[in-house]
């Protein structure tokens, strides 16, 4: 551990409709609540709105920090689905959301009407796994808002991400395009402060290519932004520990721990009391030997 407590440390804060999101005490946790029929672990589970709020709550009362609610499915080789049918899933779960919990609310959509009606539910982040690429009004709709920005790599769509996808650098060439959208997202109006990166782990990569992101976590620390990681119950771990998506906690778990050494800010997960009891343990040791290798400094 004590090699990467030398690594620089991201922006441990960013705004959200005026709202101060704090990361530097520890990681945040935010719980994933997909209110889809086709995701790749939970889907189906939660696509009647009530059963969606409700897990929303169960997630808070197992220590979630933010909620980060979805309606169209971006599993590797997902279709898409029209805007009036994310809306009518989508808005009546962040409303009802809203009014039930206290929480920053984030809404995983890359459609610029989508992301309007749910600010005006009561979202305050939009996490677009497109980086405003997808819907040119996007990028407006924010901007306008004062929501927060979750910009994510990934090459391709999700139907297409993951046929032979190619890096020669697969880290630099993330660093470089989050320079590249950071700027196209200031031109806009979104302040620097009001972003947040996700390096896109399973969008677009081998398994290789996310081990090497994961490894290299750190180096993102240069863009001095909060840092997002989604590792939970992804393919990759499959590739590695031979489970499905049901099986995968404990892979998850391992991969949680290491992203909270490398300085993440925010973990998006579905196993929520799991992964909050992982990441006191990792900042607990993260502390420890940050404080050892004063000692013997």
């Amino acid at each position: 551990m004590e090699q990467s407590l030398s690594q620089p440390v991201s922006s441990a804060w960013f705004l959200a409709t005026g709202r101060v999101i704090d990361c530097a005490e520890r990681p945040l946790i935010m719980g994933i609540v997909n209110v889809t029929p086709d995701s790749f672990y939970d889907g189906g589970r939660y696509a009647d709105p009530g059963a969606a709020v409700a897990h929303a709550v169960a997630l808070v009362e197992q220590g979630a920090d933010i909620l980060d609610i979805g309606a169209e499915s971006t599993r590797p080789g997902a279709a898409p689905i029209s805007e009036q049918e994310e809306i009518d899933r989508l808005i009546p779960v962040v409303s009802a959301a809203a009014r039930r919990v206290r929480l920053p609310i984030s809404v995983d959509t890359t459609k610029a009407r989508v992301a309007e009606l749910a600010i005006a539910a009561g979202a305050s982040i939009i996490n677009d796994v497109s980086a405003l690429r997808f819907d040119p009004g996007m990028a407006g709709v924010i901007a306008r808002s004062d929501a927060a920005v979750v910009l994510m790599h990934m090459q391709g769509t999700p139907r297409t991400m993951q046929q032979a996808p190619h890096y020669s650098d697969v880290v630099g060439e993330i660093r470089e395009f989050f320079r590249e959208r950071m700027q196209v997202a200031e031109q806009a109006g979104i302040s620097e402060s009001r972003i947040v990166l996700d390096p896109g782990i399973g969008f677009g990569k081998l398994l290789v290519h996310n081990l090497d992101i994961l490894a290299h976590l750190s180096s993102f620390a240069m863009l001095n932004r909060p840092l997002l990681i989604g590792v939970s119950r992804k393919g990759f771990i499959g590739q590695l520990v031979d489970r499905p998506a049901a099986e995968r906690e404990w892979g998850t778990a391992a991969a949680v721990a290491l992203a909270v050494d490398r300085g993440v800010q925010i973990l998006r997960v579905h196993d929520v009391a799991m992964m909050a009891d992982v990441v006191k343990v990792a900042c607990a040791m993260r502390r420890r030997a940050a404080t050892r290798q004063e000692h013997y400094a």
